[in-house]
């Protein structure tokens, strides 16, 4: 046991194998979740991310410890968290309609980088406590953050039609339910150029009510498809 934890916290060919195999671990994990929904940034981008960034701080450690370096130690590290930033902001995507999508999936390539460094500089402690807290905020609070958004009071619906005349019908029987019009934006029909189509802002007393109000739309004659904005 002695053995194992000395070759660990060492710069042996041993310590090194094992931080970076450890790296590449962390990153295939965080990022398996992310291909599962589908990302763009997956197993090899979180893996690459995370072992480079490991290798940066073995770098680091190297030429304090084999090179008698006296430059700071986490100087190399600070440019990567810096730095990361630049390759996140390509996950991150604006819609045509304004909506953010790819913060989450940016995030994690920021604190897959941070595994990374702590993984390179023998942090094992903290890497292992982050990775399974990563886990759990990825696996579990991200079905109740889309529950609380199911569930919210304040949502937008994308909404077609089939012609003009329709909207404003809907509007005025949307008036008589238990719901407020925060904005109605006309935009183009994503599946028929003929149809009319709008992104509509909703705002309840109780988000509860939201699916009976969802049931209700679908149920109008004149509308002819709804989806929900994430």
């Amino acid at each position: 046991m002695e053995n194992t934890v000395e070759v660990m916290n060492g710069l042996t060919l041993g310590s090194v194998v094992m931080r970076l195999l450890f790296a590449t671990f962390t990153g295939t994990l965080i990022g398996s979740e992310r291909s599962s929904k589908g990302r763009v940034a997956g197993v090899k981008t979180h893996s690459l991310v995370c072992v480079g960034a490991a290798l940066v701080m073995l770098t680091s450690l190297y030429m304090r410890i084999d090179l008698g370096s006296q430059g700071d130690l986490a100087r190399l590290g600070a440019q990567v968290i810096s730095g990361i930033g630049f390759l996140g902001v390509g996950t991150i995507i604006v819609t045509g309609r304004n909506h953010v999508k790819g913060l989450t999936t940016a995030a994690g390539l920021w604190v897959c980088a941070c595994e990374g460094l702590a993984i390179g500089i023998g942090f094992w402690k903290g890497a292992l406590v982050t990775l399974i807290l990563i886990m759990f905020i990825l696996r579990v609070l991200s079905k109740l953050d889309l529950h609380m958004h199911h569930y919210a009071k304040s949502f937008e619906l994308y909404v077609e039609f089939n012609a003009a005349t329709d909207i404003r019908r809907f509007m005025e029987d949307v008036s008589r339910q238990n719901v407020s019009l925060r904005s109605v934006e006309v935009t183009k029909s994503r599946i028929d150029g003929s149809r009319q189509a709008a992104n509509i802002g909703f705002e309840m007393r109780r988000g509860k009510d939201r699916p009976d109000l969802l049931d209700w739309i679908r149920g109008r004659d004149y509308v002819l498809y709804l989806e929900e904005q994430l």
